[in-house]
């Protein structure tokens, strides 16, 4: 009797399994949902979508971190877990190849049981040891996911369709949903051989098409110049209740082009059907042609919702100039984002003042309430002007203003060690020239790079532009060899693990991380835990809050700008959806081929 209430007590200490969870409170679909409201369950399948890109290709291995991996090559994969379109970011997920899932109170592990339906699409089943291989290999072959993955202690089979996985520490309660976005790939497929009769290696690159799960498989590429996905018609998870509604395209094309230029000419000769445009200047003069005029490509805004962003000049903290936060300052001050605004970017854009921009999560004003005791508890860490004084960035925008701030720049230099001999600003012990190199990969970007390095001239700091291709771009970026550039973080309404990555003192010196410009501050790393396992909703939004003030403080960048609609062109041959999801617009996953509106727009380039 008293072994049977002990098996009866341990029974009941098990977590249940789960269909979904949230972060914080309840998924919006409760067990057995049909399908997710934002969905046309009816939609019709069939016809094309042609995406535009610039970036080209050379590899078609999902998880390699060196060359240019294919776009689209997610059609192919399933994960673990789907998020929602139309709930907070990351903030709920539901089973896919995971038919449930379940974690203790302190979210120390989880465990995924997998739906004995998911295929590849060779008809073998999907397996426990698939997932497992497939984690190993990306933490083996993929340094920054490895980062990412590292307080995953072990992945291990608790049953044939049964995987857990271990964490280093309780309480961080997004790893169960990290973990279950993970990519998983066919270890039979990887282990095999070619066509060639070789065998294949998950860690270098190839020209192969990959076995999937997906709904999407390739069909015809060619390298740098395009790549198209063909429906899986017996995919395994048709009528899954994620998946009802979606994916309702015979093909998706990625066309790639040279240039941000020709892309936008190739999509007005009708070569692709959809655009997303992040340029003022093309949306404000760029697209008044006939199709335009006659309706046959519609313009359209969407509200930028589901995400914040930080888009700035990033500066290379590993070189001398920009360790010093004065120099960082004065370079803030020269730039005129309000004349740029006005004159380049038509009156489109905002100031950037929070690495959250665009979100509740922006710091604002002087910290209270939670955030203040986060801030307390850390102050010994961060600078005390967090507490004091809140973050501005200067303000230009006419002769007046700018020549006050180009003074106060060459005040807080010369407090830095340089002084002005003519007009060079000079580093007074070295007698070295302050001359900084701008690298790019859009030539479009002089248009606001010029002026800022004309201002940076009249206090005697030489910035030059450079432009380069893109997989040169990317390279340098890589192997930080830059002194500035243009980059950006998006950033989920549900920020964690990945801050890690942005700003982390671990990943400054690592070259696959987004920590571009080498921050490293104790400060800053213990705020970073404080967001990763904040216990809810209001301490997640506060410990944001707080690591956003102490990033500002800081000067790390030059905040550039943002815009909080998405601007859309497209040639009108799809439907979508009535209730589109307030995240996103969600091109092309839920939108659907429209014959009649094919027949009136005619043409296909």
């Amino acid at each position: 009797m008293l072994l049977a209430a002990m098996s009866a007590g341990l029974a009941q200490s098990e977590p249940e399994w789960r269909h979904g969870a949230a972060l914080s409170g309840e998924p919006k679909y409760a067990e057995g949902f049909e399908h997710f409201d934002y969905v046309n369950p009816d939609a019709p399948k069939g016809g094309i979508v042609r995406l535009g890109e610039s970036t080209g290709f050379d590899t078609l291995n999902p998880i390699l971190p060196k060359g240019n991996t294919a776009p689209g090559l997610g059609l192919m994969y399933d994960s673990l877990l789907e998020p929602a379109l139309d709930e907070i970011n990351i903030n709920a997920e539901y089973g896919l190849i995971a038919e449930a899932f379940r974690y203790p109170d302190d979210y120390s592990w989880v465990e995924y049981r997998l739906n004995p339906q998911a295929r590849w699409h060779d008809g073998t089943p999907i397996s426990v040891d698939d997932v497992i291989w497939s984690f190993g290999k990306l933490k083996e072959v993929n340094p920054s996911q490895a980062f990412y993955y590292r307080h995953v202690t072990s992945a291990e089979a608790m049953a044939e369709r049964v995987v857990r996985f271990t964490f280093d520490a309780p309480g961080n309660r997004e790893l169960p949903k990290i973990v279950g976005q993970l990519i998983v790939l066919p270890k039979h497929w990887w282990e095999g051989t070619g066509a060639n009769g070789a065998p294949r290696d998950i860690s270098g690159a190839t020209l192969e098409a990959p076995l999937g799960s997906g709904p999407y498989r390739i069909g015809a590429f060619e390298p740098g110049r395009y790549i198209e996905y063909e429906r899986v018609a017996d995919y395994w998870a048709n009528e899954h209740p994620v998946r009802v509604g979606t994916n309702n395209f015979d093909k998706l094309r990625y066309e790639s082009y040279r240039d941000q230029t020709v892309l936008l000419q190739a999509f007005k000769a009708d070569q692709y059907d959809f655009r997303a445009e992040n340029s003022a200047k093309n949306w404000a003069t760029g697209y008044d042609f006939p199709a335009v005029r006659d309706g046959r490509v519609v313009l359209e805004t969407f509200p930028d919702k589901a995400r914040g962003i930080m888009q700035a000049f990033v500066l290379n903290l590993r070189r001398e100039p920009f360790s010093d936060i004065r120099v960082r300052r004065a370079f803030n001050l020269a730039f005129d984002f309000e004349t740029a605004n006005k004159t380049v970017f038509f009156g489109q854009y905002k100031r950037i003042p929070s690495y959250f921009a665009g979100t509740e999560l922006a710091s604002s004003g002087l910290p209270q309430g939670k955030e203040l005791e986060i801030l307390e508890s850390v102050r010994d860490l961060v600078p005390e002007r967090v507490f004091t004084t809140p973050y501005e960035n200067p303000v230009n925008g006419d002769p007046a203003s700018l020549r006050e701030n180009l003074r106060e720049a060459v005040e807080l230099l010369r407090e830095a060690g340089y002084e002005l001999r003519g007009r060079q600003m000079v580093n007074v012990a070295s007698g070295e020239p302050l001359e900084i190199e701008f690298l790019d990969n859009d030539p479009n970007s002089e248009r606001y790079v010029l002026p800022y390095a004309h201002n940076l001239e009249r206090i005697g700091i030489k910035m030059t532009l450079r432009t380069v291709d893109t997989p040169q771009y990317i390279n340098r970026i890589r192997e930080r060899d830059f002194d500035v550039t243009t980059l950006g973080w998006a950033q989920s309404l549900s920020p964690g693990n990945e801050q890690r990555d942005y700003w982390g003192s671990e990943a400054a010196d690592r070259p696959q991380s987004r920590n571009y410009g080498g921050i490293k501050d104790a400060g800053i790393d213990a705020l970073i835990e404080k967001v990763i396992y904040a216990g809810d909703r209001d301490e997640l939004v506060a410990a944001t809050r707080a690591l956003d003030r102490v990033l500002m403080a800081h000067h790390y960048v030059v905040p550039q700008f943002y815009i909080d609609v998405d601007r859309t062109a497209r040639w009108d041959r799809f439907g979508h959806p009535e209730n589109i999801p307030e995240y996103t617009h969600g091109f092309p996953t839920i939108w659907w081929w429209d014959a009649q509106k094919a027949e009136r727009v005619g043409g296909r380039g």
